[in-house]
């Protein structure tokens, strides 16, 4: 008769944390619980999961709901980085992704530099369009635009 458990941390091929499985009764006795990776369904444990499922989609809900804003106001601006070139417009120095958070903020969005996707830092004149990962999955493009500086 299969026991009832509630996974507290994805175990592979069988569910991930939060799930409630069914197992063969030593396995869940002799492996899974002893070594944290389940508790017993009993009725409060149940209970604390449904509740915990609450609570955690009422947090993702929010910080959804702030990355949407937050989105759509990066969504909205477009950069420009004044850049001192040589020959053949050739730049000194890049725009790094600390550039783009350091504009951003003077923009009135404040986020971390790691959030914006640069594979390498730019090192030529002309428009970029760029990913910036907020929280919850929600995925921002950033628009810029590198030009040389006026002598």
């Amino acid at each position: 008769m299969p026991m009832q458990v509630i996974l507290t941390q994805d175990v592979a091929n069988l569910g991930k944390a939060g799930e409630l499985v069914s197992v063969r009764p030593g396995f869940g006795r002799n492996y899974l619980v002893p070594r944290g990776m389940a508790v017993s369904a009993t009725a409060a444990n149940v209970h604390r999961l449904e509740h915990d499922k609450r609570v955690i989609s009422r947090r993702v809900a929010k910080e959804r709901a702030t990355s949407e804003s937050q989105a759509e106001r990066i969504n909205v601006v477009t950069l420009q980085f004044d850049r001192v070139v040589g020959e053949e417009d050739k730049m000194f120095g890049s725009v790094t992704s600390r550039d783009l958070s350091e504009q951003l903020k003077k923009a009135g969005v404040d986020l971390d530099h790691r959030q914006i996707v640069l594979e390498q830092p730019i090192k030529a004149l002309g428009k970029y369009e760029v990913q910036v990962k907020l929280a919850a999955g929600v995925v921002a493009m950033l628009k810029f635009f590198v030009v040389a500086k006026a002598k």
